[in-house]
């Protein structure tokens, strides 16, 4: 039942997944610290140290049975979260608790698990860009062709097509995928280091045996499934892990701001809309609008997301030697948020490239309103062709093109540049004649060409490696 007395944080009831919640949530936390305590404990056995089988026998045993009042109860009185875990684990497993932790400081436990709750979220939302990636190459191919205004400075240019658009937004997100890739292929555990990272605890439990350290730091490496560990710490990871982390999906924020903008924008121009769906409300007093609003909360989330990056930034340009706490309150806010903002993004997403709307009459009708000033260069040419002088028929053109923009400007009249033209017997063009040379599709130049060669080289090798993360949907709770 929910609670109405409280802050509830609208990522938990409105725009993250019940996934990434969890990647974040305490029950995985204090999973994955078991875990990390009989690594420990296995590979400082298996170096020699008097743990038995019996132990991570227990330990193993109440790994996923979390007694969370007792750990709750305990903190209040100490005042310290790991140490307060370490009690309660050792309520259920009498036989082992004197093992529990056995050289390690907080961060081991802590740390590490930062390193691998990362890493998994980072999976999520590779998984989810490449569902982006795959309903955007999908819609590029369809529209491919298709003519369309193209903008400089807002203002209409040349032509693109509407697929070529769709590249632009794919790309950006394929470049995020590649620093995504990049960062998870590229984080490392923190390991064993000890209190200040010198593993000096470890060189008593070991009695100065070094390569004992080492093999058991290796052990719990692989045991975590991480195939590197930090060269050298402090008590904790550097801190611009987390910052790296979060710049790469603040990427993903600025790639999504600018693809849902111009979609508000298009659907502005009724070109182009988001998904509509049939009970769906655009406004309490105008029953007939059609707001874009899961564009607009992209750009809402993006901007929260895009600002969060400095938490890590300051984080780690304010620590102390080799560690202060000061970090702590701030990252455990920080980061868990970024996921969680770049996560509901992406369900926006993949929502939204699921069943754009495309308006093929409205886009041709806007094309053809500014198609004579584009296309005067071709008509200039073409009267040339037959007689004409160059630099003359240049200066008419200049001439007729401002005449015709002040009647569409000033008199909301529908541009009579053709009429203009037709009219000037210094071109000698008949209205078939003009006429032939406004085909947008001539006008495209090699987008077409561009957006197969973008499918191919590019999305195609990327997607048909990762088809799991094809035919991806996603339900918004609002």
């Amino acid at each position: 039942m929910a609670e109405h007395d409280r802050y509830i944080s609208p990522f938990q009831t409105r725009y993250a997944s019940r996934e990434m919640q969890y990647i974040f949530s305490d029950d995985n936390k204090f999973r994955t610290w078991r875990k990390l305590w009989i690594a420990l404990a296995e590979a400082e056995q298996r170096q020699g140290l008097a743990i038995t089988d019996e132990q991570i026998a227990q330990l193993k045993a109440h790994a996923g049975d979390i007694n969370y009042e007792d750990a709750i109860r305990r903190e209040k009185e100490c005042r310290h979260d790991v140490m307060s875990h370490v009690y309660a684990y050792g309520l259920q497993c009498p036989e082992a608790k004197g093992i529990i932790h056995l050289g390690a400081t907080s961060c081991y436990v802590g740390d590490n698990t930062d390193v691998i709750v990362m890493r998994e979220a980072l999976q999520l939302v590779r998984k989810k860009l490449l569902g982006v990636l795959g309903l955007l190459a999908k819609f590029a191919d369809e529209y491919k062709a298709m003519p369309c205004l193209a903008y400089t400075h807002g203002q209409p240019a040349q032509l693109t097509t509407v697929g070529k658009r769709a590249t632009l937004w794919a790309n950006e997100l394929y470049m995020d995928l590649e620093e995504i890739d990049h960062r998870i292929a590229t984080l490392a555990l923190r390991g064993a280091k000890g209190t200040t990272g010198t593993q000096a605890s470890f060189m008593e439990l070991f009695e100065g045996d070094e390569e004992k350290i080492k093999a058991m730091e290796a052990d719990i490496t692989a045991a975590m499934g991480f195939d590197k560990v930090v060269p050298v710490s402090g008590q904790t990871y550097s801190r611009k892990v987390d910052a790296m982390v979060l710049n790469a999906l603040a990427g993903v924020g600025q790639s999504a701001m600018k693809m849902a903008t111009d979609v508000r924008l298009l659907a502005n121009f009724k070109e182009m809309e988001e998904p509509f769906e049939k009970n769906q409300i655009g406004s309490s007093a105008m029953p007939y609008k059609r707001n874009p609003m899961r564009c607009e909360r992209v750009c809402a989330l993006a901007r929260y997301l895009m600002v969060d990056v400095l938490n890590p930034a300051f984080t780690a340009g304010a620590q102390w030697f080799e560690r202060t706490l000061d970090d702590s309150a701030n990252k455990r806010i920080a980061v868990a948020e970024a996921f969680l903002a770049a996560d509901s993004i992406l369900n926006i997403l993949l929502n939204v490239c699921d069943g754009l709307v495309v308006y093929p009459k409205v886009i041709r009708a806007r094309v053809m309103a500014e198609l004579p000033f584009m296309a005067s260069e071709n008509i200039m040419m073409k009267a040339v062709k037959k007689g004409g002088d160059r630099q003359e028929l240049h200066e008419r053109l200049r001439r007729h093109a401002i005449a015709a923009a002040a009647q569409v400007k000033q008199e909301g009249l529908a541009n009579d540049m053709i009429q203009r033209i037709e009219a000037d017997p210094a071109f000698g063009l008949s209205r078939e004649e003009i006429e032939a040379e406004l085909r947008p599709e001539a006008f495209t130049g090699r987008s077409a060409h561009q957006v197969e060669e973008f499918l191919q080289n590019v999305l195609g090798p990327v997607l048909a490696a990762n088809p799991e993360a094809a035919g991806q949907t996603a339900e918004l709770s609002v």
